[in-house]
């Protein structure tokens, strides 16, 4: 085990063992258009948009999220559950069930899910969860010989975070373009980041992560790799609860859906061209606002968000995904989110540095959505929405 950082970071990189190559030697995921379209026939334009009733019954649901090539649809579920999805059943058998080594309730549970780019050949995916004392681990499961079970033993754990309070948790896994691992992790919780982990690289809270699982190692053009006292997996900080994030797949450009305090919700975008080290401003701002100072705060090095919005219209964002699917062609590049209090559902496409042809579609799309937490895409870049009452929708072509 190598510790990372200053005692208060509280992480332990439990199976990295040095600095790898900033280079990555898995493979890319594909974009999903580059294939077939099962889903029917490309359809032109910008057609008006629906959402279809895929499937109900799951426990608390989390995350969705599918192996490049795979038909079948993996939803977390948050008290320890990932199930399996096929051609709108349910698989009475949980992929895996983690159940008896996680705290679950509130923001904690099993909290993020992500399938190695190469899943097809290696069977390797990773978890986000809580456990009983409340701490975070990201690890990394093999699946059985039964293709619909994973291997429950077989977990290798990668990251250790302490928590110092129960919310806040981050909980986001996604592989990005350069095949590496991200994972999001909030300022620790309680409220105004008391121990101004956001701002601290000495600490992982309040930060998105990056490893090299296939190394164990710390890709070594991290942006604070060799900073004396940074702990060396920070890709980017700043952030207040990253609950939801996501990779543009033709531009590898992340999308971070960072939930706010009391007054503002955001979207930030790290562009794949900076190769991180953004402070995306929390605490001293909550959104493009000042918030420690109220006012008269110091902007300066802070990337501010391309989107946001005031607790007028929500109280937590929750991130979403650019769309690159095959059925909707036209809609390639827009990027779809929504609010877990309020259940809208909007969009915009981010061209030139800037959000643009922002939409809502609330009344097309948020129809039977009660509490969002996640979008998630299968293997052709179709884009779900999961609800936290047990149902999962599908983005479709209306008519």
């Amino acid at each position: 085990m190598t510790k990372i950082g200053a005692a208060a970071a509280a992480v332990s990189l439990i199976a990295l063992t040095g600095c790898g190559s900033g280079d990555s030697n898995s493979t890319p995921t594909p974009s999903p258009s580059a294939g077939g379209c099962s889903a029917g026939t490309p359809i032109g334009g910008t057609p008006a948009l629906t959402t279809q009733l895929i499937a109900r019954g799951f426990s608390s649901p989390l995350d969705l999220q599918a192996p490049a090539g795979d038909a079948r649809l993996f939803v977390a579920e948050q008290g320890g559950r990932i199930r399996i999805l096929r051609s709108g059943v349910i698989l009475g058998t949980p992929f895996l069930d983690i159940s008896g080594r996680i705290s679950s309730g509130g923001e904690r549970g099993l909290l993020g899910l992500a399938f190695h780019p190469s899943y097809a050949t290696n069977g390797r995916f990773y978890v986000n969860y809580t456990d009983p004392a409340g701490d975070s681990h990201v690890s990394e499961f093999k699946v059985s010989a039964n293709a619909d079970v994973a291997d429950a033993g077989s977990e290798r754990e990668l990251l250790f975070v302490k928590q110092p309070f129960a919310n806040h948790n981050g909980g986001g896994l996604a592989f990005g373009n350069d095949g590496f691992l991200y994972a999001g992790f909030g300022d620790g919780g309680s409220g105004g980041d008391p121990f101004g982990n956001g701002q601290s690289l000495a600490t992982p809270l309040g930060k998105m992560l990056r490893i090299d699982v296939d190394r164990a190692a710390i890709p070594m053009d991290n942006p604070f790799a060799n900073r004396s006292g940074a702990v060396p997996a920070i890709w980017a900080f700043g952030l207040r609860n990253p609950f939801r994030f996501s990779f543009d797949r033709a531009t590898g450009d992340l999308y971070i859906g960072d939930v706010g305090q009391d007054r503002v919700e955001e979207v930030d975008v790290g562009l794949a061209s900076r190769h991180g080290g953004e402070n995306y401003g929390w605490n001293v701002t909550e959104g493009s606002q000042c918030f420690a100072p109220a006012s008269g705060c110091d902007k300066s090095g802070i990337t501010l968000p391309v989107a946001e919005y005031g607790h007028g219209d929500g109280c937590s964002i929750v991130g979403g995904v650019v769309y690159h699917g095959c059925r909707l062609p036209g809609y390639a590049g827009t990027y779809f989110y929504s609010d877990y209090c309020s259940a809208f559902v909007r969009s915009f496409r981010f061209v030139g540095g800037q959000a643009t042809d922002a939409r809502d579609w609330t009344a097309a799309l948020g129809r039977g959505l009660d509490r969002p937490t996640s979008f998630g895409t299968d293997s052709e870049g179709e884009v779900y929405i999961v609800d936290q009452d047990g149902e999962v929708y599908k983005i479709v072509p209306a008519g």
